[in-house]
């Protein structure tokens, strides 16, 4: 199944290429896998007439399958605008914005409904996809197991911890059977111990289910310690101004000397960029 957004560009508009920076290896190996998400040209503008705001102009963006992205960025640089089009919540201004699969987004907050036990908001993507009862019971056992809450399946929201709760919304947004997995810093709200867990238990669980993630974040050494490439965004209008590609034989520990090193110089590149702007 494909899932095509698209917009016709205005007259004389041409789509722009992504950056490159870093160690500007990136795009050509995400270039060898065929593509989950490709934006082309992408632009987004917010209003018309002299007040209007642009937040995305030009990006031009591609994410191979199996591949995870993270998106980085200064406040109110595109960034959830960008997975808005992605998961066809909004529409591009300009360009193209192209999915293979079924996506499925993931936000900070869990919006767990709290009526309901964490079984049953699990169940409730599958309820969306028609399964069965019987069916829906036992992936969504199956779903909480994989997030490490089996035995939990009965607790409602309020008896479960930040980061209990944000493994529920995780597996609600598995039961969703997507390719393409989309999280708008979703561990922004949790204390760095259960962050660094859930880190682990994203590695295994995108290994497992050969998962495409594109994952937006404030956190440099988090992009660095999840992602196969980081993205950088420049203040608004949101552009691709730099990619750091992640060498898949690093460590996978927010604390090493190699993340240390690749988040020190994407964070010089970020104030940079944001002294720049003012911001």
């Amino acid at each position: 199944m494909s899932i095509v957004h698209r917009q016709a560009a205005p007259p004389g508009a041409t789509p722009g290429a992504a950056a490159t920076g870093g160690t500007g290896a990136g795009a050509p190996e995400a270039a060898e896998r065929q593509a989950a998400v490709r934006l082309t040209g992408v632009s987004k503008r917010y209003g018309t007439g002299p007040r209007s705001v642009l937040a995305l102009d030009q990006v031009s963006l591609t994410v191979g399958q199996g591949e995870f992205v993270c998106l980085i960025g200064a406040s109110g640089c595109g960034k959830s605008t960008l997975l808005s089009l992605v998961a066809g919540l909004d529409s591009a201004t300009a360009g193209q914005v192209t999915v293979g699969g079924r996506v499925a987004m993931m936000f900070q907050e869990p919006g767990l409904l709290p009526w309901l036990t964490a079984a049953g908001n699990v169940e409730l993507a599958l309820r969306a996809r028609k399964v069965p009862g019987a069916d829906r019971r036992r992936r969504a056992a199956e779903l909480l197991q994989l997030v490490r809450l089996d035995g939990f399946g009965g607790k409602r929201p309020h008896e479960l911890s930040g980061g209990m709760r944000q493994r529920v919304a995780l597996a609600r947004a598995l039961a969703q059977d997507a390719d393409v997995l989309l999280m708008d810093e979703p561990f922004g709200a949790l204390d760095a111990m259960t962050r660094d867990l859930l880190h682990d238990e994203l590695d295994r669980i995108c290994a497992e289910q050969t998962l495409t993630v594109l994952f937006v974040t404030h956190n440099v050494r988090e992009a660095v310690r999840l992602g196969n490439r980081v993205i950088v965004l420049s203040s608004r209008p949101g552009r691709v101004i730099e990619e750091y590609r992640v060498p898949d034989d690093w460590p996978r520990a927010i604390n090493t000397a190699e993340a240390a090193g690749l988040a020190s110089t994407i964070t010089e590149r970020l104030r940079e960029e944001m002294g720049r702007h003012g911001n």
